[in-house]
């Protein structure tokens, strides 16, 4: 495909995106407040399409970035929406801080949106795309923007908005930059996949171990002391599920 040309999925998004910003966030802007939460949709979707483009579909790793930009720009711009109250009034736009007087309803929403940054850097390990490192990094940098919304929800004034907004400045290019630096190499993602691909070819389905287990004499388990309860060993079926938690100490290896 020439450099010129897009993908269908691509085009799509970029056609929508383009519809949304200037027929529903633009006109909501003077009618309703949730042109704040459009307008973070909007915000959201061109991380999407350069994956997309790139790519030719939407896999569960291309959130990560989206995820991030949408819960973001909530607490970045609360911080904006309460220091501008007047100028919005002005200007004819309906935001949400203006219907707040105290302003808690809108430091709420920052501190909330925040919080929802915090598990951005596990999935993103979790899934592969980075090493742990950025899973840690990644964490405090949420924790460190969590801390100035809090402050601004216990406190309400001009100087803890401009510092919520100072921070929030701060976090997308280092979570951007901890993204590119940690992220893993395709190959060592192939790789992953690979692993849990084979993992689970090599399980057995819960049918088989339950016949296995019809036709085998039952046997006594080991105790441990006097009085201790018999402890059989795990199943394969209750290890399967969740094959990032350590199994128990007393099964056998």
């Amino acid at each position: 495909m020439p450099r010129w040309q897009a993908n269908m999925l691509a085009a799509g998004l970029a056609a929508s995106n383009l519809f949304l910003y200037a027929f529903v966030y633009t006109p909501l802007k003077q009618i309703h407040p949730v042109n704040t939460w459009v307008g973070a949709i909007v915000g959201a979707i061109p991380p999407l399409l350069g994956w997309a483009a790139a790519s030719g579909q939407i896999s569960l790793n291309a959130m990560i970035l989206p995820a991030a930009l949408y819960f973001w720009q909530l607490p970045h711009f609360m911080a904006l929406a309460y220091l501008c109250r007047k100028d919005y009034a002005d200007g004819g736009f309906r935001m949400f801080s203006l219907a707040d007087a105290s302003g808690l309803r809108t430091a709420l929403v920052a501190l909330r949106n925040c919080l929802y940054l915090l598990p951005l850097g596990y999935l993103a390990y979790d899934w592969g795309i980075t090493s742990g490192w950025f899973c840690i990094e990644s964490t405090i940098l949420a924790l460190a923007i969590s801390c100035t919304a809090a402050s601004f929800c216990m406190n309400r004034t001009a100087k803890t908005a401009r510092r919520m907004f100072h921070a929030s400045l701060l976090y997308l290019p280092v979570f951007m930059s901890g993204l590119l630096v940690h992220r893993q190499s395709d190959n060592e993602q192939s790789v992953l996949v690979e692993k849990s691909h084979k993992f689970v070819e090599l399980l057995p389905s819960l049918e088989s171990i339950e016949d296995y287990a019809e036709h085998i004499p039952q046997r006594k388990y080991k105790r441990d002391g006097v009085g201790s309860q018999a402890r059989p060993p795990v199943a394969y079926a209750s290890v399967a599920p969740f094959p990032f938690l350590p199994a128990p100490a007393y099964v056998s290896s």
